[in-house]
């Protein structure tokens, strides 16, 4: 049996305001929920080339005494937890769709991991041949140049214009760090890239919960 609930809204504008949310309710089940990517990227730089910069300082002695291989570890450990996040949110924001739009979402996913994966590969072979200080340079700077690049790639699959500057502004705040060389780098991606990710993910997040309030109500 039909009840009011079921009947078409007589009123064209309350259709028409209907016919919006839908499409609203329907965006926003497409993209992905831009704190998955402000807040795993935004830690992992901030706690990784953090502790890159107390170890491997552009002076000669650590600020902070630690073992060598610690910074590094903990670094891709974290950026590792962050990659299969982003992930698994490119591949679940598409996974109730079909055709195209759930290939495209599926396909981003894998694109980090793999990214990164080639990463490993390439700069495991040539780091043995460079000092110590330009072999961090070199892991750190490819690892966050490939974030940025992934990052303005999802903004362009997603046509979010947030997520493409996002990218932009990592590759800026990833060159500068670079020129101004070993040791700075880790300071600038740290405080500049992490801590603005998660700056902007704290502003961002008030504008996020009606959108996975929304989604458990339904």
């Amino acid at each position: 049996m039909n009840t009011d609930e079921d009947l078409p809204p007589k009123d064209p504008a309350d259709a028409l305001r209907l016919i919006d949310e839908q499409r609203t309710t329907a965006a926003r089940r497409l993209e992905p929920n831009p704190l998955v990517y402000y807040v795993p990227w935004g830690s992992a730089w901030l706690i990784g080339f953090g502790l890159l910069f107390l170890r491997f300082p552009p002076t000669d002695e650590p600020l902070v005494d630690m073992p060598g291989w610690l910074p590094l570890a903990t670094l891709f450990t974290l950026l590792g937890t962050a990659g299969v996040i982003t992930a698994v949110a490119g591949i679940r924001s598409q996974g109730h769709v079909a055709g195209s739009s759930a290939r495209r979402g599926a396909w981003y996913g894998w694109s980090w991991p793999l990214a990164f994966l080639t990463l490993f590969a390439a700069a495991s072979q040539v780091s043995d041949t460079l000092p110590p200080d330009l072999t961090g340079l070199l892991w750190s700077a490819l690892s966050v140049g490939i974030s940025g690049i992934l990052l303005m790639a999802g903004g362009a699959v997603f046509l979010d214009r947030g997520l493409f500057l996002l990218g932009v502004a990592v590759i800026v705040v990833n060159l500068v760090g670079t020129f101004a060389g070993p040791g700075w780098h880790s300071l600038v991606v740290a405080v500049a890239g992490g801590g603005g990710m998660l700056l902007t993910g704290l502003v961002t997040w008030p504008r996020c919960r009606p959108r996975s309030q929304g989604r458990g109500r339904r």
